[in-house]
């Protein structure tokens, strides 16, 4: 370990969302800490689930943390730990460096698994939080760009055919204003795929975009 630069810091600090959305995630029986190598301080500066083990930001870093520094993985096998108060944890260790390739923290994620399946589950299905999105997102897990797009501009479509809010004359004007605010128009040949997924002119697409952009 050694001092940390600030760029160090920014680098960890910028790494605190990674937390939060791991926790998120997989739930309140998941622990996910950030853990700072600044020699000065070696200790925790993010967690979320800290009930887990009783921990908080400030405490301390773990020999077995060190030890997994040391041996020379950045993400380490998983393994198993057990918390202060007699739980079996599943964990695993990741090395997060600078552009310099120096050591500079580590993520920690830690399983309980002595939490029931149902306890479990249950944290991973929709409306069991305040903040959870109980809406099926229309993402798909496309192979190319021309597969995401495709899919991209019927997953609008569907939206926008839709809404009866909406006049039929508007709609193609609307899915186009839609993609745009996904970014679709950004890339290669995504105005010859929507011209023809939407089975309007290339040149329509082009007056619609122009007609934002004013």
């Amino acid at each position: 370990m050694r001092e940390l630069s600030e760029t160090d810091h920014a680098i960890l600090k910028a790494s605190e969302n990674i937390v939060d959305g791991i926790a998120a995630m997989y739930g309140e029986h998941t622990e996910v800490l950030l853990h700072s190598l600044d020699v000065s301080n070696p200790s925790i500066t993010k967690i979320a689930n800290g009930h887990i083990t009783g921990r908080s930001v400030g405490a301390p870093i773990t020999n077995l943390a060190l030890m997994k520094l040391n041996a020379g993985q950045d993400i380490s096998d998983s393994y198993f730990t057990k918390s202060p108060d007699g739980k079996t944890l599943r964990s695993i260790t990741i090395v997060i460096r600078n552009a310099q390739q120096d050591a500079i923290g580590l993520l920690c994620i830690n399983s309980n698994l002595d939490a029931s399946f149902r306890s479990v589950i249950a944290s991973f299905l929709p409306g069991q939080t305040s903040q959870a999105d109980t809406s099926f997102s229309p993402e798909t897990f496309a192979r190319s760009n021309d597969e995401m797009m495709q899919s991209s501009i019927e997953s609008v479509r569907t939206q926008v055919m839709a809404d009866a809010s909406l006049s039929p004359s508007k709609k193609n004007r609307e899915i186009v204003i839609r993609l745009n605010e996904l970014g679709i128009f950004d890339l290669k040949d995504s105005a010859q795929i929507a011209a023809k997924g939407l089975d309007i002119s290339i040149h329509t697409i082009y007056r619609y975009l122009r007609e934002l952009k004013t």
